[in-house]
């Protein structure tokens, strides 16, 4: 029987640049959360990492990642794309704005149902990319 567990785990799922790939993402998400313990989590979540892995799909032409952390009563659920130019753009402040705006409503999502987000440009091994990410805190 699965419980809400304390200790810290992470996943990965590569997936190319394929809009078919958001699906899979999403529905991965939701068995981890649910072998976890975390059911609570799950609309919220698979919200966030789609629109994070849309957003990676859609915007870059290289491979993408969803990437799924659990540590101190915090998830982390996060996107890296290959592109990294350019930093996503800031959500629209308010309704009047989202509703004009052409980009980043899916970003105004983000920020309004997690705790926090963010990006940050990454290297490594050799691969350069982007990670945007967002928080559900539990506590």
């Amino acid at each position: 029987m699965p419980e809400t567990e304390s200790e810290p785990w992470e996943y990965s799922l590569y997936i190319p640049n394929d809009p078919r790939a958001v699906t899979v993402c999403r529905r991965t998400l939701r068995l981890i959360l649910t072998m976890h313990g975390l059911i609570g989590l799950v609309d919220v979540a698979e919200l966030l990492a789609s629109e994070l892995v849309s957003n990676a799909v859609r915007h870059t032409k290289g491979p993408a990642a969803l990437r799924i952390r659990w540590s101190a009563a915090v998830l982390r659920i996060g996107a890296w794309d290959a592109d990294p130019d350019p930093e996503p753009p800031e959500p629209p402040g308010n309704l009047e704005q989202l509703e004009e705006a052409e980009e980043g409503r899916g970003l105004a999502l983000v920020r309004a149902c997690s705790d926090l987000w963010g990006w940050q440009p990454l290297s490594r091994f050799g691969n350069r990319g982007k990670y945007v990410w967002c928080d559900l805190v539990t506590v």
